[in-house]
């Protein structure tokens, strides 16, 4: 099996975290990446911390490049312009290439205007400034990432995970994305559309959590669960359960359940061969029509096409 060449770019004020995700996730996908680290000069780069980090690849790395991450700098450090050095490295990347940002990686592709009348994200506490900066950029701050082939750009440090996820999902399923999520101890699957802030992540000291609700629902998604059903488990009232829910979740309870049911429904087309029918019984939608809808509403393809992405692989 071919080897998928990641290669990624960092520029000097980089976050040291951010910068080494993508070879701790996608090097975490049983030999299906190849992550190569680079500067546009070849030299170390000055890191936001108290240290810097040598690299191993000059700029014509990312000429080899089937994939490119550009890592996320401080603040400090964004422009509404790149400087030459950058745009010369950028010019390098073969037309078509996928390009993926994380969290203000997304202003160095602005600046380059690589993103003009395209939907991005990046990371809530800087959208103004990025707005200000590129209105001809379609930005969506509310949300974890953004797939907009070839382009991909993500939040904060955390969603970086969750688009390096969904890269595995997207090239190889979801059963060496949850794979290599295990490896890694982190959440499996946070859809793209998820909101970035969520008001209360961890539930304030004597109030009552929804996780052991959400873990009840996971066991019963076949079951035509409703708002009535849940807040019942949880012992609240609907409004209650509906605001702490969303507070800890960052979505509405019957979005988040749509959600899982899909992700569900893509993990059955993926590893079985039940009818599209017979898919939507088990995962909690009335019919195969419904199943259509929804999977097409979230990843733009019909359940047919989906499976036969894998249907190779397996």
């Amino acid at each position: 099996m071919r080897r998928e060449r990641v290669v990624v770019l960092a520029l000097d004020g980089v976050y040291p975290f951010e910068l080494g995700i993508p070879s701790r996730i996608l090097g975490a996908a049983d030999g299906c990446y190849e992550i190569l680290t680079c500067s546009v000069d070849g030299r170390p780069v000055r890191t936001n911390a108290d240290f810097g980090v040598t690299v191993e690849h000059g700029p014509e790395a990312l000429t080899t490049a089937d994939t490119v991450v550009i890592a996320p700098v401080a603040p400090a450090h964004l422009a509404d312009e790149v400087s030459d050095d950058v745009l010369a490295a950028l010019a390098l990347i073969r037309p078509g290439t996928r390009i993926v940002s994380i969290c203000t990686g997304a202003f160095v592709l602005a600046a380059a205007g690589l993103l003009d009348g395209r939907r991005a994200t990046t990371h809530w506490q800087v959208a103004d400034r990025f707005r200000r900066m590129f209105p001809r950029v379609d930005l969506d701050p509310d949300v974890l990432f953004v797939d907009d082939h070839p382009f991909l750009t993500s939040a904060g440090a955390a969603s970086g995970v969750d688009i390096c996820l969904h890269l595995v999902r997207k090239d190889h399923g979801s059963r060496l994305a949850n794979r290599v999520a295990r490896r890694c101890v982190v959440p499996p699957f946070r859809d793209g559309g998820q909101a970035q802030y969520i008001e209360q992540p961890v539930p304030e000291q004597g109030a009552a959590s929804t996780a052991a609700t959400r873990a009840w629902a996971l066991e019963r998604l076949d079951e035509p669960l409703t708002l009535t059903d849940l807040s019942g488990h949880a012992r609240m009232s609907q409004r209650t359960f509906a605001r702490r829910f969303h507070d800890e979740v960052g979505l509405s309870p019957g979005r988040w359940l749509i959600q899982q049911r899909v992700a569900r429904a893509r993990h059955l087309l993926e590893s079985s061969d039940l009818t599209v029918d017979q898919i939507a019984g088990r995962v909690g939608f009335a019919t195969g029509a419904s199943l259509r809808q929804h999977l097409s509403a979230a990843i733009g393809v019909s359940p047919q096409a989906y499976r036969r992405t894998f249907q190779t692989a397996r």
